[in-house]
């Protein structure tokens, strides 16, 4: 996968993953990371999916409605792209902290549903529950913050909702963050993320 790797600082913490919105990029979020953790390492990539000329991480079938056949297909080349990643750049694979935006946000979460112990902690920025009925791994402790607009159209608020609910059914700390804005990230809702990970990170 397309992809930049950044060498941090400080090794004692955690590796940034840096999942793109759709129409994004591998450099897109850098300046998210840094002011996330100026002194982690960050591990950003570009979705594989080309929707009309744009990059995502998975298909959909219209806006909202997710390809699930590929979502899952996508979400394994993802968990598979991180191991190797892990092992090429010598980080440790148990030390890392998704941030992912919109379709970023969403192969995430995806990737919390599929895999046990998968990340260290999450910061999802306007995401959807990525399936619905399914059975969600045991993640006791694993922090997580969600950010939402209480005016976001692509993403309504009850799925901000029921996202947190089906994470702290599965034993995760999570922290639901919302604005007055839509579907955008306002630097209000960076700070608060930056806050939270001072805190559970």
């Amino acid at each position: 996968m397309k992809h930049l790797f950044m060498q941090g600082e400080d090794s004692s913490k955690p590796t940034l993953l840096l999942l793109h919105g759709t129409g994004g990029n591998e450099h897109d979020l850098v300046g998210l990371g840094k002011e996330i953790d100026s002194s982690a390492n960050i591990l950003s990539v570009r979705g594989n999916v080309l929707e009309n000329g744009m990059p995502r991480f998975f298909k959909r079938l219209a806006e909202g409605v997710f390809d699930l056949e590929d979502l899952q297909a996508r979400t394994e080349e993802l968990k598979n792209f991180i191991d190797e990643a892990a092992n090429n750049y010598k980080f440790d694979r148990d030390k890392v902290v998704v941030i992912g935006y919109s379709n970023g946000a969403n192969i995430a979460g995806n990737l919390l549903f599929e895999y046990k112990d998968v990340f260290k902690g999450a910061i999802l920025h306007h995401p959807m529950v990525p399936r619905h009925g399914v059975e969600v791994p045991t993640m006791p402790g694993t922090p997580v913050f969600i950010g939402a607009g209480k005016n976001d159209f692509m993403c309504p608020a009850t799925e901000s909702q029921e996202l947190r609910d089906i994470l702290q059914d599965s034993g995760a700390n999570v922290e639901l963050y919302w604005h007055e804005y839509g579907h955008q990230l306002t630097q209000d809702e960076v700070q608060a993320a930056k806050e939270w990970y001072k805190k559970n990170l």
